[in-house]
């Protein structure tokens, strides 16, 4: 009954792209964003692989076995679609609109977005540089935008008015969000990656850029920027809200706003990944 609340909570977060229960069935394959890049390119022979090139045009490492095989994407994304929220991470809520509006083509790349980043488990699956998605998304909002459906206009406000009506002061988001529960910098291999929070299935700490997570002023700030704004302003197709109650749904909620933050920080899916933080096991306590 709690992770059925919970996720009726989180379907407000994005009311504006999930209007109606999942169908059951597979989404058009020719809609399904395709990966752009190629697995297993130039390995460092320490399980590091070349990804999408950063803004100095220098391949950022990602793991070898990432993105992997688009088929079992494929069925992962299918099954996610139809449930209406990410399997592995049921806090996170998806849909798959197939109309041509430029809100519903940013809902398909997020849908496989966070299914990607989610592929094994909470958190645990392949970052956003390990495809061109982060690149096709910004190039929907330079392509000329589709004629308009009649009731198109009051759909991108709903997340928005959701969002800011009622939003948590400063101060609230502040105090309420929840502890990152790790610093940034541990153990670094020379090569810009360290120590994250969470153990992979050998027991060993699964690795995250150095960088991460950031400071508590940094993800504070981001977090507040986003929850006035009602999404991730980063992202905007991801709705975030930031209850205020004692609640395990609301605090659900918010440590789901704060995934969504660290995730975004730099830009759409660019930011830390969950498992430099102990946010996924907050999470699952939350929804316990």
């Amino acid at each position: 009954m709690k992770l059925t609340t919970f996720v009726s909570l989180a379907a407000a977060f994005i009311a504006a792209s999930v209007s109606s229960a999942p169908v059951k069935r597979d989404v058009p394959d020719n809609l399904i964003p395709q990966f752009g890049h190629a697995t297993g390119l130039n390995p460092t022979g320490t399980g590091d692989c070349d990804g999408i090139p950063n803004a100095q045009g220098v391949p950022i490492k990602i793991p070898c076995a990432c993105p992997g095989d688009f088929n079992v994407f494929k069925q992962k994304l299918n099954a996610n679609v139809n449930a209406g929220h990410v399997l592995n991470n049921p806090s996170v809520p998806i849909s798959f609109p197939t109309d041509n509006s430029k809100a519903s083509q940013h809902a398909r790349i997020n849908a496989a977005l966070v299914t990607l980043q989610n592929l094994n488990g909470p958190g645990v699956g392949c970052p956003a540089v390990s495809t061109t998605f982060q690149a096709q998304d910004k190039a929907i909002d330079a392509a000329p935008a589709p004629a308009p459906a009649p009731a198109a206009p009051a759909a991108p406000a709903a997340p928005a008015n959701n969002g800011a009506a009622g939003a948590a002061a400063n101060s609230q988001i502040a105090q309420l969000a929840p502890d990152l529960g790790f610093s940034a910098g541990k153990n670094p291999d020379g090569v810009g990656n360290c120590d994250g929070a969470v153990n992979g299935a050998n027991g060993q700490p699964i690795k995250i850029p150095c960088a991460c997570p950031p400071d508590r002023n940094t993800f504070i700030a981001a977090l507040t920027r986003d929850v006035q704004a009602g999404h991730a302003v980063n992202n905007p197709s991801v709705a975030v809200s930031f209850p205020t109650g004692n609640s395990k749904p609301e605090q659900a909620a918010r440590i789901q706003a704060s995934l969504v933050a660290l995730q975004n920080l730099n830009g759409p899916g660019q930011g830390c990944p969950a498992v430099s933080t102990t946010l996924s096991a907050q999470l699952a306590a939350a929804l316990s």
